[in-house]
């Protein structure tokens, strides 16, 4: 069965996310949530499927700031700034979220960021990371080149696939 604590962060994600739906199951135990006029719907089904208990919750947000709001500019940013280089937009590689969470360019707020426009970039060299659930992720270059873009900001949460980077390839 899931703890308290496991329900409450899945919520906060899917709350601060564009994520309409999200079903997890383990165990024979079953978690969906699905927003719906800023309401989050929680139903969990025990493995013995006896009995399910539906919580909903109202969206702590103030009324002028939406949900997706967040979510909107991040998708504003990241449409903008690849119309931006356009024409060399085919010959350079992507680098994607692999997860929804909150994007850091640095191991933490005192630190160096792990690389910057221009820099060299090989197949193992850790670029960011991305946070989901108190787990820290490091998320690797994969390709060997310049880091010519960084597409996201410091903090902001991003969407799976969504480019965090832009690299030209070597």
């Amino acid at each position: 069965m899931f703890k308290v604590q496991e329900l409450r962060e899945i919520i906060k994600l899917v709350d601060a996310s564009s994520i309409e739906e999200f079903v997890y199951e383990n165990d024979g135990a079953k978690i969906k949530l699905k927003k719906s006029n800023g309401v989050v719907t929680e139903v969990v089904q025990p493995k013995s499927e006896v009995v399910a208990q539906v919580v909903e919750q109202p969206v702590a947000k103030p009324v002028e700031q939406p949900a997706p709001q967040p979510v909107e500019v991040a998708k504003a940013v990241t449409e903008a700034a690849p119309k931006a280089t356009a024409a060399s937009d085919e010959s350079l590689h992507k680098i994607t979220s692999p997860m929804v969470g909150t994007f850091y360019q640095a191991p933490s707020p005192d630190a160096p960021p792990y690389v910057k426009v221009g820099d060299k970039v090989s197949d193992e060299t850790i670029v960011c990371i991305v946070e989901a659930m108190k787990l820290f992720n490091e998320i690797e270059a994969e390709i060997k080149g310049e880091i010519v873009e960084i597409l996201v900001k410091d903090g902001q949460l991003v969407e799976y696939g969504q480019p965090l980077f832009l690299v030209k390839p070597e």
